[in-house]
């Protein structure tokens, strides 16, 4: 059997590949359109699937996840974990990144030689991150486990140029404790969303623009072209390493009046594209009917089912079909 972390050398690591070729991409397209390329373009990746439950020790799930599909060199960096806090929880709801997930994945690159571990988001929904972190019950863990809290609505901001210029903005104001740490991780919960079809790490992304620049709920770019938004923002800061929180999901009208649909899983890997891909059919939905999905499709990473090597469980011994909106049926295999 072939070492993993040598293979994983091979697979496309976004932030890298996107220092080399976002210029090339950015050539493609002018501002508010896209020539879509078809098919992954010879792009390749791996997603790790684990059975997960929040009642277990999900350190050694995610560091299992690792040995499947490593993620970068964390030693002696700070790596800054990004969840969906989106806004207060919802009795019976789950709208938000669980708590446990959260602080296993701390702990697991701490084991990994992590000088610095940062817990950081933006919620859409709330001025004040701070009554989020407190009503999910996240405070006590935060505090037993040392974990910083930024919240990125407030944080201090710097003006950087626009990965992608899709939505024709020349720049972005990014909150400077994304730009700064070494490693971002996205760790989002599984749903559905009512726009963008799914909310998984690219959406996520979302997050790490100031709500104290573009408001609240960001409409600033629902107003321009909430996919060129997407694109945008996970052209200007990509994360390094995604987690998604599938162990129970949200279906329905998401992203935050669905219903729970338990799922019991957790997808990683370093390419965003491909684990949300990877996610979405667990989620029984189409990756390229995701539009998002398809068009960062050969550009950002691969889509594609035969340009992922899924590592762990398969698909199809997990797959959990979610309740879409009736205007969302397309999007189902």
């Amino acid at each position: 059997m072939r070492n993993q972390a040598e293979g994983e050398s091979q697979d496309l690591n976004r932030r890298d590949f996107l220092r080399t070729a976002a210029g090339a991409g950015a050539a493609m397209v002018l501002p508010g359109c896209w020539l879509s390329p078809v098919g992954d373009h010879g792009l390749t990746a791996a997603a790790a699937i684990l059975r997960a439950a929040y009642d277990q020790s999900l350190a050694k799930v995610i560091e299992t996840g690792f040995d499947l599909v490593p993620p970068p060199d964390v030693r002696g960096k700070r790596v800054l974990l990004k969840p969906n806090l989106v806004d207060l929880p919802r009795e019976g709801k789950p709208v938000l990144t669980n708590p446990a997930v959260i602080v296993a994945a701390a702990e697991a690159f701490r084991r990994r030689g992590a000088a610095e571990v940062i817990v950081a988001d933006g919620p859409a929904l709330q001025r004040d991150a701070w009554q989020i972190v407190d009503a999910a019950g996240l405070t006590p863990l935060l505090a037993e486990h040392g974990l910083e809290f930024i919240d990125l609505n407030h944080a201090d901001v710097r003006v950087v140029p626009n990965g992608g210029n899709l939505t024709g903005l020349e720049t972005l104001y990014c909150s400077v404790p994304v730009l700064e740490a070494d490693v971002v991780v996205s760790i989002p919960k599984m749903k559905v969303h009512h726009w963008a079809g799914v909310t998984l790490s690219m959406k996520n992304m979302f997050g790490t623009l100031p709500g104290q620049v573009y408001g609240w709920p960001r409409n600033f770019f629902h107003l321009r072209n909430f996919n060129d938004s997407v694109l945008d923002f996970n052209l200007t800061t990509p994360p390094d390493y995604a987690i998604i929180d599938g162990i129970v999901g949200l279906e329905g009208d998401g992203p935050i009046r669905g219903t729970p649909i338990e799922v019991g899983v957790i997808i990683m890997g370093v390419n965003a594209p491909a684990v949300d891909a990877t996610a979405a059919r667990v989620m029984g939905i189409r990756p390229e009917n995701v539009e998002h999905l398809r068009r960062a499709a050969g550009w950002l990473g691969p889509i594609g089912e035969s340009s992922i090597e899924q590592r762990g469980e398969t698909i199809a011994s997990v797959r959990r079909p979610f309740q879409l909106l009736a205007h969302q049926s397309a999007l189902a295999m």
